[in-house]
């Protein structure tokens, strides 16, 4: 067994801990596939009653996945790496979601991208005091994926949309409030929380732990994102947010002005074809269109350059923010035909 991920079983839970800290517990494609092998064990597996999820170290349950290797294929010309990790990537997310037993999961630190996938698709999903949950992939050239469109989508009023497009970090009560986690617990009570599920198998344990969420600062903004954020597409938000007077247009301004405008305008448009009653597997199909496309045709090896590589903070994106044709992002989210994403097996089976 690979020491980047521990999965066994403890009592009456099947335990899944992301071991490498360091790395702030970035996802691999072979953490990817032994999650997915080890639901598929347990699905039928009449000793386990829950599934635990945690990740080790403070800073970060998971923090995204590990690109290294998606960009140096990519700039080789090999898109194939990249979209095959995708596609086991988006099937363990759906098995999750879908898994016929609880999952609970305890979200520290960093909570993103990737992490969002392993995360924040169970049944009891913790937050403490140090979680801070985002999905910033516009700032990179991608969309949120890993399932993450679909919470977005879901997310009361056009609170999906703004963090969307933002990549807006939560803190523990706006998670909770935009639908990414459900119970607030002190982090110096999780290890005991742990003990007893693991003991009891009685996921009815964390309703009896957890407390009251904290505020959540995006429910004071719920009415300007609104506002702002109900247009039919990222041309629209940019003009609401341009005759505003507020700091917070103004802010929110100079944070989208730094991500990509392909990836944004892509990702107001997956939100709206999803509500209001997408499935898991509508929403991740949907992502695997642009993910497929996104080194070939998109931003994505531009902006993993200028952000993890060169470091430059200086991406050269493909569109201007005011210069983004709607026929290039029905072209990112076309229907794949043969190449799309598939499930075969019952993924919660």
């Amino acid at each position: 067994m690979s020491d980047e991920i521990l999965i066994r079983t403890e009592g009456r839970a099947g335990r899944i801990t992301l071991n490498r800290p360091k790395a702030l517990n970035a996802l691999t494609w072979e953490m990817c596939l032994k999650i997915d092998a080890a639901l598929k064990d347990w699905a039928g597996d009449a000793e386990v009653a829950l599934v635990l999820i945690d990740g080790a170290g403070e800073r970060a349950f998971c923090a995204g996945g590990d690109i290294a290797e998606m960009y140096r294929t990519g700039t080789e010309g090999d898109y194939d790496y990249g979209r095959r990790f995708w596609a086991d990537e988006y099937r363990m997310n759906a098995r999750l979601y879908e898994f016929p037993k609880p999952v609970v999961s305890f979200l520290q630190g960093f909570t993103m991208g990737g992490g969002v996938g392993v995360g924040c698709h169970g049944s009891h999903r913790i937050v403490g005091e140090s979680s801070k949950i985002a999905m910033p992939e516009c700032g990179i050239g991608l969309v949120p994926d890993v399932g993450g469109s679909l919470l977005l989508s879901r997310a009361p009023g056009r609170l999906g949309e703004y963090l969307g497009t933002t990549g807006a970090r939560m803190g523990p009560g706006d998670a909770i409030r935009a639908g990414f986690a459900d119970h607030y617990l002190p982090e110096a009570d999780w290890d005991a929380l742990k003990a007893e599920l693991c003991l009891s198998g009685d996921c009815e344990a964390v309703d009896r732990a957890c407390e009251a969420a904290p505020e959540s600062p995006l429910a004071d903004q719920q009415a300007e994102i609104d506002t702002h954020f109900g247009g039919e597409t990222l041309g629209d938000i940019l003009r609401s947010l341009r005759a505003a007077e507020s700091d917070f247009a103004r802010e929110t301004l100079e944070i989208m002005s730094r991500n990509a405008p392909l990836s944004m305008g892509c990702t107001v448009e997956m939100l709206h074809r999803l509500r209001p009653e997408a499935t898991i597997r509508d929403a991740l199909a949907q992502e695997y269109r642009f993910t497929y496309r996104a080194m070939e045709r998109g931003d994505f090896l531009e902006g993993i350059r200028a952000a993890i590589i060169d470091k430059d903070r200086a991406p050269r994106w493909s569109h201007e923010l005011d210069n983004l044709a709607e026929e290039d992002v029905a072209a990112m989210l076309a229907p794949l035909d043969a190449q799309a994403l598939t499930f075969g097996e019952e993924a919660a089976t």
